[in-house]
């Protein structure tokens, strides 16, 4: 009887060591808020989307679209054009919008694609490619300097 008494206790403390060791936020998890947190602070609005048909990006499964990270600027003066492209090669293939942007080369890594609309240009890209936020200023300027082309 004293046995099964040290066993339980033994298995409880496993449980409870267990439940807490698995509460801590995974590094990769840590690091995403953080990048998104600093793109907040400089007004870029980064928020998880179901990728669109258009982006090309792949499905989750047959009937789930992927979540992609879509970083975007506000232009409150702006009356910008609807324009989609998917980036191919380092390069804007335009789906729908303006021939100015096609093959407008892209030098930021792990985009997937740009669009803009009214006041608002955005991309979708690959956080996991950057998870040091070394390129988010860089985003930035360059969704800025699509909204002035």
């Amino acid at each position: 009887m004293e046995n099964i008494g040290i066993w339980i206790t033994v298995l409880i403390v496993v449980f409870v060591l267990g439940s807490i060791f698995g509460l801590r936020v995974s590094p990769r998890e840590k690091a995403l808020g953080l990048m998104r947190e600093k793109a907040r602070k400089m007004a870029l609005h980064p928020r998880l989307v179901a990728a669109p048909e258009w982006t090309k990006i792949p499905m989750a499964t047959e009937n789930r679209a992927s979540m992609v990270a879509y970083y975007s600027v506000l232009i409150p003066d702006a009356r910008l054009p609807l324009m989609r492209a998917r980036v191919e090669d380092q390069k804007l293939k335009l789906v729908q919008g303006d021939d100015k942007f096609n093959d407008l080369p892209i030098a930021l890594k792990g985009i997937y694609a740009i669009d803009m609309q009214a006041n608002c240009v955005g991309l979708y890209w690959d956080e996991e490619s950057d998870l040091r936020a070394t390129q988010l200023e860089d985003i930035k300027t360059f969704l800025q300097s699509l909204a002035e082309l």
